[in-house]
C-alpha cells in the first residue's frame, strides 16, 4: 500500500466511531477545487509510511480506536486495497472507505467481500459537468453512475456529498445531482475551504445564503440532506 498520511485520530472522518484516518496516494481525477493536491500530483513524494508500521500502530489502538477511515488519493487505485482493508478488518476494526467512484468493479468486490461498514463517494457534479468539474477531458459520467447504483443496493451503510465551488457549482446543478441520487439515505454539501495550495483565482467558496438555497433544491429528493463546513 502507497500510505502518504496517517492522522492518528479523528472524531470527525468517520461518523459515530472514534477512528483514525490513512491517506493514499494518487488519484485518477484532476479536480481543479482537489485539496490533497500534492497527494495526488506528487504520489510517492511524501513521507511514505510502512504498512507493517502502520498494522503495529494499529495494535496499539486496539480498544481505544474503533474504526480506520481510508482515504486520498483515491484508495481504489492501490492493486492491493482488498488486502489492506482485510488486514483492518482481521484486527477488529470498521472501515470506512472514501473514492470518487470511478472504479465501480473495485468498489463492487470490496463491499461485495465486506471489507467496508461505511462508504463515502464524492458526486463531483451533475452528468453533464463531470469532465469539467473533474478536469478530464472526455471523462464519462458511466462509471460515476453505476457506482453509485452500485453502493445504494449494496445493504452497506454510506452518503453521498458534493464539494460546493461557486465557479462550478449552481443551484440547477446541485437539484440534478439530487434527481441521480434520489432516495439516497445522505447527502451533504460540503463548503470549499482554500487549503493555501491553489491558485488563488481559481476557485471560491459559495455563499451561505447560495448552499442554503441548494439544500433546499435537493432535501426532498434524499431521506437526509444537510451542509458541512459553513
Amino acid at each position: 500500500m502507497n500510505i502518504q498520511g496517517l492522522q492518528k485520530l479523528t472524531l470527525l472522518d468517520f461518523p459515530e466511531h472514534t477512528a483514525c484516518t490513512v491517506f493514499t496516494g494518487g488519484c485518477d481525477l484532476r479536480c481543479p477545487f482537489c485539496h490533497n493536491v500534492p497527494l495526488v500530483l506528487d504520489p510517492t513524494g511524501g513521507d511514505t509510511i510502512d504498512e507493517a508500521d502502520f498494522f503495529a500502530f494499529l495494535e496499539t489502538r486496539k480498544g481505544l480506536l474503533d474504526g480506520v477511515a481510508v482515504t486520498g488519493g483515491e484508495p481504489l487505485l492501490q492493486p492491493d486495497i482488498a488486502g489492506f482493508l482485510s488486514e483492518i478488518k482481521k484486527r477488529g476494526f470498521n472501515v470506512k472507505l472514501d473514492t470518487n467512484g470511478a472504479f465501480p468493479d473495485r468498489l463492487k468486490a470490496v463491499l461485495d467481500a465486506g471489507l467496508v461498514d461505511y462508504v463515502a463517494m464524492d458526486v463531483k457534479n451533475r452528468p453533464e459537468k463531470y469532465a469539467l468539474t473533474c478536469g478530464i477531458d472526455g471523462q464519462s459520467y458511466a462509471p460515476f453512475k453505476k457506482s453509485i447504483e452500485i453502493i445504494m443496493t449494496s445493504g452497506v451503510d454510506y452518503e453521498f456529498r458534493t464539494t460546493i465551488v461557486d465557479e462550478f457549482h449552481t443551484i440547477e446543478d446541485i437539484a440534478a445531482i439530487g434527481n441521480e441520487i434520489r432516495g439516497a439515505k445522505r447527502y451533504f454539501l460540503q463548503a470549499f475551504k482554500d487549503s493555501g495550495i491553489l491558485d488563488e483565482t481559481s476557485s471560491h467558496a459559495a455563499s451561505e445564503q447560495k448552499m442554503q438555497a441548494m439544500l433546499s433544491a435537493v432535501r426532498e429528493k434524499v431521506q437526509y440532506a444537510d451542509l458541512r463546513g459553513v
